[in-house]
């Protein structure tokens, strides 16, 4: 639904939404969440049934760290009145972390695939190097980029590097063997991921401290058949094996022995590898089936045999 960013516009998209089976509040969105956690909560169909009420937390670190650093926070005493929370990631930590929060249900629903949008493509000498990182300057991630891709870039003078996202144009250091992109249009993702011999994916420290947190990015390049180095993080395994899907590393020493030390031949192996394992169990369609289970398995007699999802994610005009 998208509507105005106002609390009139948003009253009506929850009227809207009545008669839904399952009402779903995403996380972190910026614009009225506050009300709109409180306000599905108390919206009622018009029989006076209350649909199925679910928070999806799309950056869970930050929420649990929030709410447990004020016990005054508005969202806290909401917690165990959804009957669902579902997160994008963080495995026991953060299924530990809700419950502690007296949450009812939590569990995790990982980022995942779309082979249709995300899928090989001809190399394009635009993205022509050694290694590729693509990714926004984040101030919980900026220091770890220093330390697994600047780090990278110094040491090896001889190898080229290219460098994709917004942020950077004052605040990263400059080299000769350095290509900075700017930002990279989705359309150009495919050949960003497939011309250079490599690419890196470095999660934000709050992701990689919690672990069982693989970005959208990880996926995407996996499935473009990318041979991908990653820093390493407690859960990887869970989506793509080290060594043999994946590369890792702990730090940037680690990300220029891997370079050192990688064939096109290796490189090209390890990102089919990769591709096989998200195509057979990481893509969104596997994602949808899990939702369904989980729907199926906790709420069979308030939802039937046939649900109508209403999702309401805010969106502002």
């Amino acid at each position: 639904m998208v509507y105005a960013a106002n609390r009139h516009e948003a009253g009506r998209a929850l009227q809207s939404a009545a008669n839904a089976d399952v009402l779903i509040k995403a996380s972190g969105v910026g614009v009225l969440d506050d009300w709109l956690e409180r306000e599905v909560l108390e919206n009622r169909a018009g029989h006076g049934k209350k649909p199925l009420r679910i928070f999806w937390d799309v950056d869970a670190p930050a929420t649990l760290a929030r709410v447990q650093r004020d016990p005054t926070d508005p969202f806290r005493e909401l917690i165990p009145r959804y009957d669902a929370i579902l997160t994008y990631g963080g495995g026991r930590p953060v299924v530990d972390a809700y419950r502690a929060l007296d949450a009812r249900l939590c569990q995790p629903i990982y980022n995942g695939l779309d082979p249709e949008t995300h899928n090989p493509a001809p190399p394009d000498p635009r993205f022509h190097a050694t290694l590729g990182f693509l990714g926004n300057r984040l101030p919980d991630r900026e220091g770890r980029v220093h330390e697994f891709f600047f780090k990278t870039v110094a040491a090896m003078p001889t190898a080229s590097f290219i460098l994709g996202g917004s942020g950077w144009q004052e605040h990263a250091p400059r080299f000769d063997n350095l290509k900075y992109l700017g930002h990279v249009y989705t359309d150009d993702h495919n050949a960003f991921n497939c011309t250079p011999l490599a690419v890196l994916n470095i999660n934000r420290d709050s992701m990689a401290r919690i672990g069982f947190s693989p970005p959208t990015r990880v996926f995407e390049a996996a499935g473009a058949g990318a041979c991908l180095i990653t820093d390493r993080w407690e859960g990887l395994a869970h989506f793509l094996q080290p060594g043999e899907e994946v590369l890792t590393a702990d730090n940037g020493d680690e990300v220029i022995a891997c370079l050192r030390d990688l064939t096109p031949e290796t490189a090209r192996r390890i990102g089919e590898a990769a591709r096989r394992r998200v195509l057979a169990k990481h893509t969104y369609r596997h994602r949808a089936l899990q939702f369904e289970e989980l729907l199926a398995a906790h709420f069979p007699i308030h939802l039937g045999m046939h649900t109508r999802a209403g999702i309401l994610s805010e969106a502002s005009r």
